[in-house]
Formats: structure tokens, sequence, C-alpha cells
């Protein structure tokens, strides 16, 4: 097989997908800077993505799917994640075949949902089982990644332009028809390209092309970029990097140095170039916004564990150059241990916090609020929400942020809302918030039941602080207590004036109970239970 350069100069193919990129339209869905926070914003107003993820293959069927859009409304969700496959939509090349994409589409604008497409192309797990009959049967047209040794894996090569360009036309052909059916009435508002792609069991594709140019230098665009961005890129990055001397030349070895880290740089440069693309060629057609998600793994901190290309923090440097059309680099966090890591380090740099899956499980509340209002999250999604009714947690906790969405989007970026989430087992952490500094700790209301210490310990608890007035604040929160302190010179102390329950009706609070006494133990503290929202003036004193 004749060998050829794969792509084009990435800045070229930067360029080219620019200029063929209509003129943003401010009424499709886009993306908007707050303050520090990137919002969604969908018929000129920014939303929360109350998400669920569907299944691979739920949206194959339309019987399937006929009670599944009725029960995620019921459920509470604003949005389902539904797949789209390339062999789904051209079985045969250049024959496009979208009734189905239609039919999501309309069974969701029955219920008055939103959708994000996950486009399941050359990728989907690492594995090339959504591409179309024509491309996996055909591999020498379409090459595949190999061990030493020559061996093929069932994977389509990052280093093939026909690889490329095939998906990239089909993409292309989906996202031009998204904009003709749904251009006006913007039912899709996020595109997902490919799925969780990395190589397959091993840290660097060895077919002829990749071999080729792993030994050739690395490409002047990326070192341009690294240099430019030398003292902000992700510390881990940086270190490794640094460890080689900071070399601006060579080649990929003699710029990193020989080892798994740089197969993964190597890997990743190939897999961001080649979305990149990808997702140019449906920009052009339909420019609305498109993330990247990456696999889970255990955080390993201080190293620089090796990524076989996926989109994980560590490399996300490489991946805003190589695919600058991708807007967002997504994490898939099904390891709770360390969701609060996973949430700072998918948020440096200025990337915005999407969470494409998770868990529905135990926890699920503490979770979306923790995302939503600590890390000014865009999205909240647990996988597999077909397979069976959503779990009350969540359908309670899709209740609450409904209510509460109005309030957070207001106040993401500006320095006015925070969160807190923490194990029973974990000591007091402290928040501050305006003018006062909240101290939080797992406990119960005099009276109330004590819990297990397994299932205290298995539950996230949470608390949500939002300041709306110079001393008025809106709190939630289940199984803990606050107390306050003043930060302001002269008054250090601090103490509760009205305390109110209630609920937001239609974006106007409607007060409940009015609590003192025991409800806030003579007014030392504040119980935080029941994901209940109470409201609380504040007042100093010396």
């Amino acid at each position: 097989m004749k060998l050829r350069t794969p792509f084009f100069s990435a800045a070229l193919m930067c360029s080219a997908a620019l200029a063929a990129a209509p003129a943003a339209d401010p009424n499709i869905p886009h993306l908007q800077k707050k303050g520090t926070a990137t919002q969604l914003i969908v018929d000129g107003k920014p939303f929360l993505m109350l998400a669920g993820e569907l299944s691979n293959n739920s949206a194959t069927s339309l019987e399937y799917m006929k009670p599944i859009w009725a029960n995620l409304a019921a459920a509470k969700f604003n949005t389902a994640l539904v797949g789209v496959s390339w062999n789904q939509i051209e079985p045969q090349e250049g024959k496009f075949d979208f009734k189905m994409v239609d039919a999501a589409l309309e069974g969701a604008r029955a219920q008055n949902l939103h959708v994000a497409l996950l486009w399941f192309g050359s990728w989907k797990n690492s594995l090339s089982s959504y591409a179309p009959d024509w491309v996996k049967k055909d591999f020498e047209r379409f090459p595949r990644a190999q061990f030493d040794g020559g061996k093929s894996i069932e994977e389509l090569t990052t280093l093939s332009e026909n690889n490329w360009k095939a998906d990239a036309k089909a993409f292309a052909a989906l996202m031009r028809h998204v904009k003709e059916i749904d251009g006006q009435k913007h039912t899709v508002i996020f595109i997902q390209v490919e799925n969780e792609v990395s190589m397959h069991t091993i840290t660097c594709d060895r077919s002829p092309l990749a071999t080729k140019a792993y030994g050739e230098q690395v490409p002047k665009e990326l070192m341009d970029y690294l240099q430019a961005h030398k003292d902000t890129l992700i510390p881990e990055f940086r270190a490794y990097w640094g460890a080689n001397g900071f070399k601006t030349t060579g080649t990929w070895e003699e710029a990193f140095g020989k080892g798994p880290g740089t197969e993964g740089i190597f890997m990743s440069w190939n897999y961001s170039r080649y979305m990149g693309q990808v997702a140019a060629a449906g920009k052009a057609e339909y420019p609305i916004p498109m993330y990247a998600n990456a696999a889970m793994y255990n955080i390993v901190k201080g190293q620089f564990t090796p990524a076989r290309g996926r989109p994980w923090d560590l490399v996300m440097d490489v991946w805003h150059c190589g695919g600058p059309s991708i807007d967002v680099i997504s994490p898939d966090v099904y390891t709770l241990g360390d969701f609060v890591g996973f949430c700072a380090k998918y948020t440096q740099n200025g990337n915005p916090l999407l969470i494409p899956e998770t868990s529905a499980g135990a926890g699920v509340t503490a979770r979306a609020i923790f995302a939503f209002c600590r890390y000014d999250a865009i999205c909240f999604s647990p996988f597999g929400v077909d397979r069976a009714s959503p779990s009350s947690e969540l359908t309670s906790a899709y209740t609450l942020l409904g209510q509460l969405s109005p309030m957070i989007l207001a106040h993401q970026g500006d320095g006015t809302m925070s969160a807190l989430m923490f194990n029973a087992s974990d000591p007091a952490q402290k928040v501050t918030v305006g003018d006062y500094t909240m101290q939080v700790t797992a406990t119960r209301p005099r009276g109330g039941p004590a819990a297990s210490a397994p299932a205290a310990a298995a539950t996230s608890l949470y608390a949500l602080f939002i300041k709306t007035g110079p001393e008025e604040y809106y709190m939630v929160g289940n199984g803990v207590s606050v107390t306050f302190a003043s930060t302001k010179a002269g008054t250090p102390l601090a103490g509760m004036g009205t305390v109110e329950e209630g609920t937001f009706v239609n974006g106007k609070w409607t007060p409940g109970r009015l609590l003192a006494g025991d409800d806030t133990e003579q007014g030392d503290y504040l119980f935080l239970r029941n994901n209940n929202i109470t409201r609380v003036t504040l007042y100093s004193y010396k």
C-alpha cells in the first residue's frame, strides 16, 4: 500500500474550515461567556442541560422509543443524549437515510425535550463497530490501526486521509439535514463528535502510516502552540515536556522523550486533528456547539499517566491545538470517589464543564448541584436512563434543579454562588460567598433519626449557597449543619435573621415555614436537610 501524507497542515485546515463556515447566527444554540462561566444559549436564553443519555442503540427502534420520551419528560429531564451511527445514516456509500434521526427529534419535540446527538462515526469506545459495512470491508481504502507485527485492530487508523474524509462527509450530511429540519426549532442543542476515543489495549498505533509519522518532526503548529501557552499548560503536561528540556523541534521522542507518555501525546494529536476536521466539516453546515468525551480513569496526582490518545485533562492542550472546532473536552465520570477532582481538572484553562455520562446512583443530587453550582457546568447526564425508570432520587434532583435553574444561571460565573460536596466521614468544610464564610459539617437535627454508618458514608452530602442580596442568601442541602462567620472588618461574628423554607413556582419565591428554635439550634446552626430550599438573611456584629 502506498504511503501518503495523511493530512493537510492543521493550520491550513483550520483556516479552510473557518472560511467555509457560515456567519454565526445568534438565534441558533451557541456558547457564550458570562464572567468566569461558559453557558449554553438556546433560543436567546441560558440553558442548563438536565439530561440523560440513552443506551447506545435505543434510538434505532421506533417501537422501543415510543414510551421512553414520555418517561423522560415525567422524570423532569429537559434533554436527551441520543446516539446516531454512521452505519445508520449511510448504509451505502453516498446514500443517506435520516428516518430514525427525524423520528428521534419528533419524539423529543412531542415532550418538549431538547436533544444532543452523539455521532458514532469512526470510533465508539475505541473500536470502529459503528462504521458502515462498506468501510469495514474495504481495509485497503480504509486502513486500520495495527499492533506490533502488522496485525490489524478493528479500529480505523487516525492517520488515513481516506478515513477522516469519509467520516467528515457523512457527518456534514447529518449536520446539513439537522439544519434543514431543525434550524428554526432548535431541538438539537449540542453534538458529541465520536465517542470515548482511545487506542484499544495498546499505547500507540503501529500501522505503517502511524510509524512513519511518529518518526517525523513534531508538527510546527503544535510546538508553536505549546511555546505560546507555556506558562499556562496543564501542570502535568508541562512537567512532562519540561523533563525533556522544553525542546521545540525534533521527532516525537526527541521533543518529549521516549515512553508511553509520548506515544499518548502523539495519539492525542492525531485523534484531535482527525476529529477536529470532522467537527469543522459539520460546523460548516450548521455551527452548533460540539464536544469530545473521554472515558473515565483514576486520577494519579503528580503523574503523567499514558493517555492512549484519549481527550484527558492531561493532554487538553494538545486537543485544543489539534481540534479547535471542538468546543468542550468532557469527562465521563463514573469514578464517584473523585468526582470533585474530575470537576476541577476538566475546568482548567477555561474548559467548560460538561458531564455527558455519569451514574444515576446514590448521591446524584449532590453531584449534579455541585457540578452546576461550584463549577458552572453546562450539562449533567446519567447514562442508560431508558433501561429502567429513572431513580426517584434523580427525578427529585431534576425537579429541584428545575426550580433553581433560573437562579443558578443568573449567578454562574459571577462569584455569588458556591457548593460543597462531601461524605459523612469527612471533616468540616468551609466556603466564602460574599461577606460570609459558611462552615459545613455532616449532622442531624435534634430529635432526628441517626443514619447507619455504612449508609451515611455511602451518601454524598452537599450544601449550596447563592447570594441574592447584600445579606440575603438562598441555601439548599441535605444532612448538613451550617455555621456562619463574617469577613467584614470589625464585625467578625454572624447571626441569622429571617430563616424561611419555600419553593420557586414559575421563578417566583413562595415562602413556607418560618424557622427558629430547634430548627436553627436557637440561632447557632442552620440545618439543611431533605433538599429543602431555605432563604436566610444574615447580619454581622462583634
